[in-house]
């Protein structure tokens, strides 16, 4: 018998983890931040000295697995997606309960290692990289194997779960990227393949499921950039671009187009050196001979001074690009750094807003701030990681789950979801799931 437990991520964005048991044992994956409410225990210093599962679950910011203590010594491994917050985020305060491996890709696990030794956390799992299209035996029934996908994020995986009864896939989160700017496109002849062999269910990101189109490559976002940093009269101007520092393949274009623009580029930012360094220490990538990386405050104060002497010669990547309070970007607006914008200085948002409240709020304000000093923007130079309605439907077609089951979202993203396999010929409330966080469901 099989039974899922939405932990997390099933009644809002983020805060992503499912727990599946096979008869006896069980597997959990992903383990995420709601980064709202992180982001608001950090800004307004809500929680006081070091953080702890107690206190992150009290506040909303990390799962809560209490509905899951009976399940708490069947668990087996804990397995992640891919190196965001929002599915890994929650692993350092959490993993201790499970006695169970994490495992991950090489990237997922290196920047998981960043993480603790930054926040300098101890866990006593064991961190076991698996490779994209690899598989592990985990017990006489289950077998865990990573399908290679693309995202906005290196090494991204489906994670099909292999038990007698047939196969559990995991999609969360994936894009179907045929010409991807780094990596492999998707391994769609081994989901062909697991789904002619049996896939009971499906757990599908369903953030964009409403969404009447096919996500655009990353290959578009690049050529959006291009035309942005090559194609607009910036010469005088400081050029700030400002996307998520775990976007790899979208910095590497960004240090491509920087090289043209015969400017010296410089990476201003803790979670950008984090990533960064993650994606060289695997030998990803090797932006260090190109790219200045600059990390903590008094060192990104220092190159500020640098650079307001001769802005024009520089294009700067930074964080912030939702407006986060404490973010270099932020306090560029709010005129807390060493700098000041000149009129006709360039921000481009190679990014979309998360849709969450505080993160709409937050780069609202950051907008108009920026418009004050005269800043010429650039929004939504971007393509999304995440699957719009005909990724999911031609993700349905390759694996033909017996059960689907939304996730990623609240109610108003997890419907569309079940309205597209409504018309597949699926039935809500029989082979089409929509739970909420806390809720399990059994499938004989």
């Amino acid at each position: 018998m099989i039974e899922i437990c939405a932990v997390g991520g099933y009644s809002e964005v983020g805060k992503n983890m499912t727990a599946i048991k096979v008869d006896d044992e069980v597997i959990i994956c992903d383990m995420g931040f709601y980064l709202p409410e992180i982001i608001k225990i950090q800004d307004e210093e809500i929680i006081k000295g070091k953080l702890t599962k107690k206190t992150l679950q009290f506040h909303g910011g990390i799962p809560n697995d209490t509905i899951i203590k009976k399940w708490k010594n069947k668990v087996k491994a804990i397995a992640v997606t891919h190196a965001h917050l929002d599915h890994i985020g929650a692993i350092p305060y959490m993993a201790e309960d499970y006695n169970a491996p994490v495992y991950g890709t090489p990237y997922s696990i290196e920047v998981l290692s960043q993480i603790l030794k930054d926040e300098k956390i101890k866990i006593k799992n064991k961190l076991k990289v698996l490779n994209s299209n690899a598989s592990v035996k985990i017990s006489d029934k289950i077998t865990i194997e990573f399908v290679n996908m693309t995202h906005s994020t290196p090494q991204t995986v489906m994670i099909a779960i292999h038990t007698p009864y047939g196969s559990i896939i995991y999609a969360n989160d994936f894009k179907f990227d045929n010409h991807p700017v780094l990596g492999k496109k998707p391994n769609y002849k081994r989901l062909e393949e697991i789904g002619k062999d049996g896939v009971i269910a499906l757990i599908a990101d369903s953030l964009y499921s409403n969404a009447n189109m096919k996500t655009p490559s990353e290959k578009v976002a690049r050529e959006l950039l291009k035309d942005v940093l090559l194609g607009t009269n910036n010469k005088d101007h400081l050029v700030i671009v400002t996307t998520f520092a775990s976007q790899i393949a979208r910095l590497k274009s960004v240090i491509e187009f920087g090289k043209k623009m015969n400017r010296k580029i410089v990476f201003l930012g803790r979670s950008l050196h984090k990533y960064v360094t993650a994606a060289e220490n695997i030998k990803l990538v090797n932006f260090s001979k190109d790219v200045e990386l600059v990390g903590f405050a008094s060192q990104v104060r220092r190159k500020l001074k640098e650079i307001q002497k001769n802005p024009q010669k520089y294009l700067v990547v930074c964080t912030g690009n939702q407006g986060e309070p404490r973010a270099v970007l932020t306090r560029l607006a709010l005129s807390e750094l060493p700098f000041t914008f000149k009129s006709g200085d360039h921000v481009v948002f190679s990014c979309r807003v998360i849709p969450s409240p505080i993160n709409i709020a937050n780069r609202s304000i950051l907008e108009e701030k920026l418009k004050d000093k005269g800043v010429r923007i650039f929004r939504d130079i971007h393509s999304s990681g995440h699957a719009a309605r005909e990724d999911l439907r031609d993700l349905i077609n390759l694996v033909k789950p017996k059960h689907l089951f939304p996730a990623h979202g609240d109610i108003t993203k997890l419907t569309p979801m079940a309205e597209l396999a409504g018309e597949m010929g699926y039935t809500l409330g029989k082979d089409v799931h929509i739970l909420r966080d806390g809720q399990f469901l059994k499938l004989e």
